[in-house]
Order: C-alpha cells, then sequence, then structure tokens
C-alpha cells in the first residue's frame, strides 16, 4: 500500500513537469511535433505512467 503511494506521488510529480514544460511550448512549438494544446494533458499523464 505503502509503495503504491510513493508511486503514484512520483507519477502525480512527472505528470505536473511534463505539463508544465509542454504548456511552456509556443503554438508554432507545439505544432511542429504535432500536439495540440488539448493533448498536453493526456500527453503528460501517458509519459508519467510510462517512467
Amino acid at each position: 500500500m505503502f509503495a503504491a503511494l510513493v508511486r503514484f506521488i512520483q507519477s502525480w510529480k512527472d505528470y505536473n513537469r511534463s505539463l508544465n514544460e509542454l504548456n511552456r511550448l509556443g503554438d508554432r512549438e507545439l505544432a511542429d511535433i504535432g500536439v495540440s494544446r488539448s493533448d498536453i494533458p493526456r500527453l503528460a499523464w501517458n509519459a508519467a505512467q510510462h517512467r
């Protein structure tokens, strides 16, 4: 139980880090990598889950 909580907290930190990094990109930079603003939360969460 404790290990699962620690993993979730780490995933949440990774999610927020990815979310902040992607949100700092401009629309043109996002378009260059094929990402729309509405995709950012999903992509950030998926990245956090696979680390």
